[in-house]
């Protein structure tokens, strides 16, 4: 049995592109070790077919969507997960924003909006390109990205009215 090496050209992509993969990937799920996990998984998946995906122009955007859809359907997945008592290895560094603020409104969100929201404002994707990103029309990107806006809003909205008012403003 021979050993699956990598291409150069797929190692020195993880090089470049593995701490903005990490980052897409924790302002998707909100949590550093399953951020990890996620990009871990999409290199894993990517990375035997990498003269393949290089050859069709977009692989960042590739790996992109392979997170993305991870994230989105990674319930079926706990489903088969097993717990040990022993962490295997120490944690890697931490990618988290310094932005908690940000974060917390992100959590509010469904995972949908989340993942709409994350491409939209964070990649500068177009509706058009998300859409394709998710599978599904640019009037679901449109009207996701609406909901997630007027709740995003409200959770706004809440938190100024708990907040006490500041003296002499």
């Amino acid at each position: 049995m021979t050993r699956w090496t990598a291409p150069d050209q797929f190692a020195e992509f993880v090089r470049a592109r593995h701490a903005a993969l990490l980052r897409y990937a924790y302002l998707l799920c909100g949590d550093a070790h399953l951020a990890e996990d996620l990009v871990q998984d999409a290199l894993e998946r990517t990375g035997i077919a990498w003269r393949r995906i290089e050859r069709q122009g977009d692989p960042e955007g590739y790996l992109r969507r392979v997170i993305t859809n991870r994230y989105l359907n990674r319930v079926r997945s706990l489903r088969r997960e097993r717990l040990v008592g022993d962490a295997p290895d120490t944690a890697g560094a931490v990618v988290e924003p310094s932005d908690g603020s940000l974060l917390q409104l992100l959590a509010c969100l469904p995972r949908q909006q989340r993942a709409v929201m994350v491409m939209r404002y964070y990649l500068d994707l177009s509706e058009a390109q998300i859409a394709e990103a998710l599978g599904c029309s640019a009037g679901t990107v449109k009207s996701t990205a609406s909901r997630a806006i007027a709740r995003l809003r409200r959770e706004l909205d809440s938190d100024t009215h708990q907040q006490p008012a500041r003296e002499g403003v």
